[in-house]
């Protein structure tokens, strides 16, 4: 024990018996994430603690053998699901995000093959498609909202993976319905599109229903709206399978066609929180990491001219290739989500078991924070780091503990090779068939949106001409 305790003093520490400049901590990470972040690592570097009065002990880290040993635990040693109750209220309680151990597991295997595999190749097409009729709407001279392009893109691609909605299947959610819900689901992230309002996640205090007008009331009603919407399509795809008049690999059918250990199937509400997890998921965060690629690609013609000039060989058949073997398209996206990673530090994990992390001893309910961010800027690893440089992945394979944008050990993001070959021909797609400038060439930093680090939401482009 008398180790244990000298081993923990000689890791930095941060103390506080007050509750006022805890929320004052909070606040500033709240509006400042990035700059919190930073200000923390260079204080007290990549392996520190955080002790608050009434409040479990909190492990802070960006150091990857510590990371490694958190990634490569036994899946026992930890839960996570219990540290993200806060987002029930988005999410609801039944949500891969809230669950964890054997349920978990189970759940995660279940929702794994549409992302993978033959599935995601098939997604390919549909993928350009909805690209080509979203961005066909853009006009030569004209300006358009960068995020709301990338949405627009992202949100038609994650419905038609859930939904097996495409211009062939008559089957599956009704064209007025889509429309809908894709209308609702983006003013229901608007709830969140700023610092100020992303304020009413992190502070539970602020969550009170003034009506409609009120950010909250609002936020309830367009909530409600979409559970019966989704509800709704969960009724008529049930119908449609039990009638046998719809076979489908989607997402929904799936889930409705799956069983328990016990033979029994998911219940509506089950079913709600899930497609809810992934609609959110599977689009607001991969919209970002476009927003950034265009930006970034602009920003730095040296950048532009070097990818062009890989697309068009690819596109012309002299590479005989596929996208994902385009090693400079991989090396822009990579640098892309490390610069800015869209989620600045992983869902807390809390220790379930006494483990070491880094040779220290630590005891059960000991919450471990991994920053990604930090991770991402360590100058042994990314010299220069503030440098958008995609070079530095073709010079340098990176391990699983030293680039983690979508996470990972068993709570990786499960939609992440979706996410990947999205940003590859979406980028591929427009670049073909568009050039574009910024409206202000001039460096862009990111702001908080919701439980996100994005672009800025009034970030603008003009559609130079057609290629």
């Amino acid at each position: 024990m008398s180790v244990k305790i000298e081993l923990m003093k000689t890791i930095p520490t941060i103390e506080s018996t007050s509750s006022w400049l805890r929320a004052i901590r909070q606040i500033n990470a709240l509006f400042r994430p990035l700059e919190f972040t930073e200000k923390r690592s260079q204080k007290y570097g990549d392996f520190y603690q955080i002790v608050f009065k009434d409040a479990p002990p909190t492990l802070i880290t960006s150091n990857p053998q510590a990371i490694e040993d958190i990634f490569t635990a036994s899946p026992d040693k930890f839960v996570v699901g219990k540290g993200n109750q806060g987002l029930s209220f988005l999410v609801g309680d039944n949500s891969l995000l809230l669950l964890d151990g054997k349920k978990h597991k189970s759940r995660r295997r279940l929702l794994m093959p549409p992302f993978h595999g033959e599935s995601l190749q098939k997604c390919n097409q549909r993928i350009v498609d909805i690209t080509n009729q979203v961005c066909s709407r853009l006009e030569i001279n004209q300006s358009f909202n960068v995020r709301s392009l990338m949405q627009e893109i992202t949100m038609g691609v994650i419905l038609s993976v859930i939904f097996g909605i495409n211009s062939e299947n008559r089957c599956g959610c009704e064209p007025s319905s889509r429309n809908r819900l894709q209308e609702l689901l983006t003013n229901l992230l608007e709830t969140f599109n700023n610092p100020l309002n992303s304020s009413l996640i992190f502070f539970p205090i602020l969550q009170k229903d003034w009506g409609k007008f009120s950010p909250w009331g609002n936020f309830l009603r367009l909530k409600q709206e979409i559970k019966n919407l989704i509800y709704s399509e969960i009724d008529k795809r049930r119908d449609l399978i039990a009638s046998g008049e719809f076979e489908g690999k989607d997402i929904l059918t799936l889930l409705l066609l799956a069983k328990d250990e016990k033979g029994e199937k998911m219940t509506n509400e089950e079913l709600h929180d899930e497609l809810i997890t992934l609609l959110f998921a599977g689009h607001e965060t991969t919209a970002s990491a476009l927003a950034w690629v265009f930006y970034w690609v602009h920003y730095l013609p040296e950048i532009q001219e070097k990818l062009r000039f890989e697309l068009n060989i690819w596109r012309e058949g002299l590479g005989n290739c596929n996208i994902n073997q385009l090693t400079y398209l991989n090396a822009v996206i990579s640098e892309t989500l490390r610069i800015y990673p869209i989620a600045a530090g992983a869902f807390p994990r809390i220790m379930t078991k006494s483990m070491s992390v880094m040779g220290y001893d630590f005891d059960p309910n000991t919450w471990v924070i991994i920053s990604i961010y930090a991770l991402h800027h360590r100058e042994d690893l990314y010299p220069d780091s503030k440098k958008f440089d995609p070079q530095r992945f073709l010079e340098r394979t990176y391990s699983n503990y030293e680039y983690i944008p979508f996470g990972g050990g068993n709570r990786r993001c499960i939609g992440s090779a979706l996410a990947l070959i999205e940003m590859k021909l979406v980028t591929a797609t427009i670049l073909a068939n568009f050039e574009l400038k910024l409206v202000k060439h001039r460096p862009m930093t990111p702001v908080r949106r919701g439980l996100t680090v994005a672009p800025p939401a009034a970030f603008k482009m003009i559609v130079k001409n057609r290629s």
